[in-house]
């Protein structure tokens, strides 16, 4: 082939053919870059979905951003999925952009925070804080581990709240809404209403439902989002517990050590009866010293010092308990003296002391022999909590070693369990009556948040019974479930869906006759089937917020129709559809209720703050200009939350 061109570039003709070849090639790509620049993305880059000012939004951020909110509901459910949160992608969206309008905004006007600013941010969370209570590295590191995210994604989230903070709070602060303006909406509270509401309940209309397999096939075709299993995990546990790691019994020699060293348990302390006289002279001390041991009692001795038998007296002291009165040097000439000795004066913080010796009590504790079997338990405790943490040390070396769940389970002899397909709730699909281990919850939660490639991991055990080494075998990945194992269910929705289909017909029938000018009794008198009669509905619109939800649907109908119309309203439940009459408005005044007016206006103030910072949100976005690109939103929309949603 390359031969063949080489001879086709020797001659004139196959020169030109080769110069426009060339041309085509070039202008092929010139082409391609024009698609590319005015195509959706408008030049914005591979990866960015949105461009608010001089500030993107990428894909990376807003799999961040899903993937917290999916922690975050799975902490309410924890059999929540993509599907389940899709509802709150455009919102999120949303948010990301006021954000990145809020940023680009102040720095397009010279407010910009300091990097040190931020650092103090991060110092502060609780998160970042090791035991001693200060910013700890590691403590930091940890937190963006569990968290997944990166250290930028905690700056930025932490400059927006930042700026929320010091440039969007101070103009929405106190915001002041006048009575006047308030009481309007307050008469509006007061407001009453009469009407009438006829229920068709779709309960009514199952009856001769009976659908066939191409039925229940095509209704689960089109539903099959509806039928999704949520992730699955096989994990496989081994616990790690003392049984695992046998310690050798105590000793003769360590019992014995460990009763010498722990001798102020055991063999108790000597107790001294002590008096004290106390002086700030020494010559008198010299003379109270004197006179004791001249033979006069002690209270004596120290009378002429003004000293009362109430200010000698001390009583029964240990040494430490002694010490922490005089001082150790006078405690310790005190403990070294005989019963009945006259010790000092001795210089202490107090002054020069004069102690007398009352009374010697000796220890009362226990021999070795009364607290062996004691010693004997505590010590093989000891024993066996080192034995453990040296073979969890050991497992943990092993893993980092490059070694299998299989292999370090096998090496260290632990018992491993093998769980079912279950799911983050601990349940399995394939056993009804299986429920993962509670004590083994920790587990569970570890066996979930791990990746399938991750090397397996060592959790704690609640109430100190040990730890746990758990690795993940199999994921299934969330999917329908097979129609085979959820005919009955699915039978059951279809049946409901054409109930509601059927009572969505004589609704919107009854509906229709109302709005025309017949009675609710004429207008359900030719139903298939036997309907409740009609009742009445009156109330006010302040009684919205406290109504019975199983009637809140109409109710909210009634004040949103003008008098004399009539509508139809779906149970938001899907039990019943109603058609409901307004028949009379009666205007509140709230003048006769100002404390109403009060009322409104508080709410009204804090709804006036909300309303204000939307609205600077919205000028700083105009400002800043945004451009998005809607193909690729849908596309990471479908990639996220699945197909459908």
């Amino acid at each position: 082939m390359l031969s063949a061109f080489r001879r086709l570039s020797k001659s004139v003709v196959g020169t030109a053919i080769m110069v426009i070849i060339l041309l085509m090639i070039l202008i092929g790509f010139t082409m391609q870059d024009i698609r590319s620049v005015f195509s959706g993305g408008m030049g914005m880059g591979k990866g960015t979905l949105v461009k608010v000012g001089d500030e993107r939004i990428t894909e990376r951020d807003l799999d961040s951003a899903m993937r917290r909110l999916l922690t975050d509901a799975r902490r309410q459910d924890p059999e929540a999925t993509y599907a389940t949160i899709a509802g709150q992608f455009g919102p999120l969206l949303e948010s990301l952009i006021d954000e990145r309008a809020l940023i680009a905004f102040a720095a397009d006007h010279g407010f910009v925070l300091s990097k040190r600013l931020v650092d103090a941010e991060i110092a502060n969370l609780p998160q970042t804080r090791g035991l001693d209570g200060k910013y700890s590295p590691q403590a930091y590191a940890q937190f963006l581990s569990q968290q997944q995210m990166t250290d930028a994604d905690v700056r930025r989230l932490l400059q927006v709240a930042l700026t929320q903070r010091l440039a969007l709070a101070p103009a929405i602060v106190n915001a002041r809404v006048p009575l006047g303006v308030a009481r309007p909406y307050a008469s509006m509270l007061l407001e009453e209403r009469e009407g009438q509401v006829a229920m068709i309940p779709a309960e009514l209309f199952r009856a001769g439902l009976n659908p066939s397999d191409g039925d229940l096939q095509s209704f689960y075709a089109q539903n099959s989002r509806r039928y999704v299993v949520p992730e699955q995990r096989v994990l496989r546990v081994a616990k790690i517990t003392a049984e695992n790691a046998p310690g050798a019994a105590a000793s003769e020699a360590e019992i014995a050590a460990y009763y010498k060293a722990n001798q102020a348990t055991y063999g108790g302390s000597e107790t001294r009866v002590i008096s004290q006289a106390v002086v700030q002279d020494k010559k008198a001390a010299d003379a109270i010293a004197a006179r004791a041991r001249s033979g006069a009692s002690f209270v004596a001795a120290a009378a002429p010092a003004g000293l009362s038998p109430e200010d000698i007296s001390v009583g029964p002291q240990t040494r430490a308990e002694y010490s922490g009165i005089a001082g150790d040097s006078v405690a310790n000439a005190a403990f070294s003296a005989a019963k009945g000795a006259i010790v000092g004066p001795v210089r202490s913080d107090l002054g020069w002391v004069v102690v007398k010796v009352d009374d010697i009590r000796g220890a009362s504790g226990r021999t070795l022999a009364q607290a062996h079997d004691e010693i004997a338990k505590l010590v093989s405790a000891n024993k066996a909590k080192d034995a453990l943490t040296n073979l969890v040390t050991e497992v943990e070396d092993r893993i980092d070693g490059g070694s299998s769940f299989a292999e370090v389970a096998a090496a260290s002899k632990l018992p491993v369990v093998t769980s079912p397909a279950i799911s983050a709730a601990g349940s399995s699909r394939s056993d009804a009556g299986y429920r993962f281990p509670a004590e083994l919850a920790p587990a569970l939660k570890a066996g979930f948040e791990m990746a399938i490639d991750d090397d397996p991991e060592i959790v704690t055990l609640p109430n100190d019974s040990g730890y746990a080494l758990v690795d993940v075998e199999n994921v299934v990945e969330a999917a329908p479930a097979p129609l085979a194992q959820i005919r009955d269910q699915v039978r059951q929705d279809w049946i409901k869906r054409k109930a509601s289909d059927r009572a969505r017909a004589v609704a919107a029938d009854i509906a229709a006759k109302v709005a025309k000018g017949s009675t609710f009794e004429a207008a359900m008198a030719g139903s298939s089937v036997k309907l409740p009669p009609a009742t009445p509905l009156k109330a006010r619109r302040l009684q919205i917020g406290q109504a019975d939800p199983n009637i809140m649907a109409p109710l909210k109908m009634l004040f949103t129709l003008t008098q004399g119309k009539s509508r139809m309203v779906a149970d938001p439940q899907g039990r019943a559809f109603f058609v409901v009459k307004n028949n009379k408005i009666t205007p509140g005044n709230a003048l006769s209720n100002p404390s109403l007016i009060t009322q409104t206006q508080a709410a009204f103030q804090q709804t006036a703050s909300d309303e204000l910072g939307a609205q600077l949100l919205t000028a700083m976005k105009a400002n800043q200009g945004i451009k998005r690109d809607e193909t690729a939103i849908a596309a990471s929309k479908q990639r996220i939350t699945g197909p459908g949603n």
